[in-house]
């Protein structure tokens, strides 16, 4: 029997790349075989997003060229795009599947069973309100230090420039034992860190009517004491309560970083936006977990150009972001999305003012990053190492707990290792440190010991 070939390109979040390390790992254990870079491949699948207009282009451009380098190829685009907008999809000569989110559970067996290359296959169907979520198997992410582990899925806040919501369906959220079942076994294969990720993270539980939070799954995860640290991905400004900030302030299993959107520093525009927070309410939240949290990473969302964004608004939201303690900047154009209220509104900011606006926005960025990166120099940190960043000079790169990238000498290849680096310098965009002695490192004590207690404590249990 001939092994069938496949190669899957991701576009988009965490929450894709978890589905699909999640789809990759399910067809290898169906017997077939990953392609090689550069080699041919049976199947081609393209997991995309459609959360901008650039999304949306990079998506198509992917499978123009998958289908130009592969024109033999069964294509499956499948993903957001194939969910919202099939039929722009299925307008691309080559595209043998589109399939939306609904069905990625059932992808593997649907590939599997064999795509008729000669005919286009669509599958849409609706979310229903009562779907459950989807549970994907996953062994691990090959190539990777860092997992990612999908809690969550779905989102009803319908922000009036969003389309997820009609990409993802309902709120639905990974049973708690089921999560804890999944951290285990990314522990047990050797991960040092997992990214619990979502698309409506800070809304984790609400379907499970038993009370569960992302909270209350921070202490279930607490108690397991697995020997890895946890990182956030984004949350809602009006969900990050004081429990979490405190978790993150005193577990040093709890990566000391929050993303948080906060699209509009201008209370006109949030109101538009169905942003259910203001100005104000953003600032006292940042100002809290700096002072709480004095080298926490805060990362922040920020839209230029919304409709009925004026000099003013758009000079409001710089002076916010230029005044409060904020790491770094995702910055991003308004897109008008198909299907959502906001491609109605009046008041459309010109394309140019718009570039304008987010390359100011950029720069103001860039300079938080370099005063945050500067304010973390001559502390010591646990970098997770990722790998050689120059193997001919000895450099090695890695991340710490508050998202700082580390470049660091080391005599061997210490990749998937926590190693104590104290910050030195920042070269060209880059913060270079230097390793710490574990018998000479606090920090690395402490870690050490606390490893053995939990070794201990597992040992007496069992």
């Amino acid at each position: 029997m001939t092994v069938k070939t496949f190669r899957i390109i991701t576009l988009g979040c965490k929450v894709n790349q978890f589905e699909s390390a999640s789809l990759k790992a399910s067809l290898l254990d169906s017997d077939w075989s990953e392609a090689s870079k550069n080699k041919k491949a049976d199947v081609i699948v393209v997991n995309t997003c459609i959360v901008t207009k650039t999304a949306s282009s990079q998506s198509r451009q992917a499978i123009h060229k998958a289908i130009r380098e592969n024109p033999s190829c069964v294509m499956a685009a499948v993903g957001c795009y194939a969910q919202v907008y099939p039929e722009e999809l299925a307008r691309i000569p080559g595209v043998n599947l589109i399939a939306g989110n609904t069905v990625k559970d059932r992808l593997p067996g649907i590939l599997t069973q064999g795509i008729d290359p000669d005919r286009q296959c669509i599958i849409s169907e609706e979310f229903g309100e009562e779907r459950a979520f989807e549970q994907l198997s996953l062994k691990g992410f090959p190539d990777r230090t860092r997992a990612f582990l999908k809690i969550q899925d779905g989102c009803e806040s319908f922000c009036s420039y969003c389309i997820v919501p009609f990409a993802r369906g309902p709120l639905r959220s990974l049973k708690p034992s089921q999560a804890l079942s999944m951290l285990k076994a990314l522990s047990s294969a050797g991960y040092k860190e997992a990214v619990l990720t979502g698309i409506h993270l800070g809304k984790y539980g609400v379907d499970l009517k038993d009370g569960i939070t992302l909270e209350g799954l921070l202490h279930m995860i607490k108690r397991e004491g697995f020997p890895l640290r946890i990182r956030l991905s984004s949350l809602e400004p009006n969900e990050i309560g004081e429990g979490i900030i405190e978790m993150m302030a005193e577990e040093n299993w709890l990566c000391r970083h929050f993303h948080i959107p906060l699209q509009s520093g201008d209370n006109g525009i949030l109101n538009g936006m169905n942003r259910h927070y203001t100005a104000q309410t953003f600032s006292r939240l940042v100002e809290r977990i700096r002072r709480r949290i004095p080298l926490a990473a805060i990362g922040v969302d920020v839209m230029a150009g919304f409709p009925g964004e004026d000099l003013q608004a758009f000079q409001g939201t710089f002076s916010l972001i230029q005044d409060l303690p904020i790491s770094y900047l995702h910055v991003f154009p308004f897109s008008p999305r198909r299907g959502t209220k906001a491609a109605g509104f009046s008041g459309h900011v010109d394309r140019e003012s718009i570039k304008e606006r987010a390359a100011q926005l950029r720069s103001l960025g860039q300079r938080k990053k370099k005063n945050f990166h500067r304010s973390c120099l001559g502390k010591e940190f646990l970098a997770l190492a990722e790998g050689w960043d120059s193997e001919e000079k000895k450099l090695m790169k890695g991340m710490t707990d508050n998202y700082l990238p580390a470049v660091f000498p080391s005599s061997q290849d210490l990749k998937n290792q926590l190693v104590p680096v104290v910050l030195e310098s920042l070269e060209k965009g880059r913060v270079v440190g230097k390793p710490v002695s574990l018998s000479h490192s606090l920090l690395g004590t402490c870690l050490c010991l606390m490893f053995l207690m939990r070794s201990f404590i597992s040992f007496c249990l069992f």
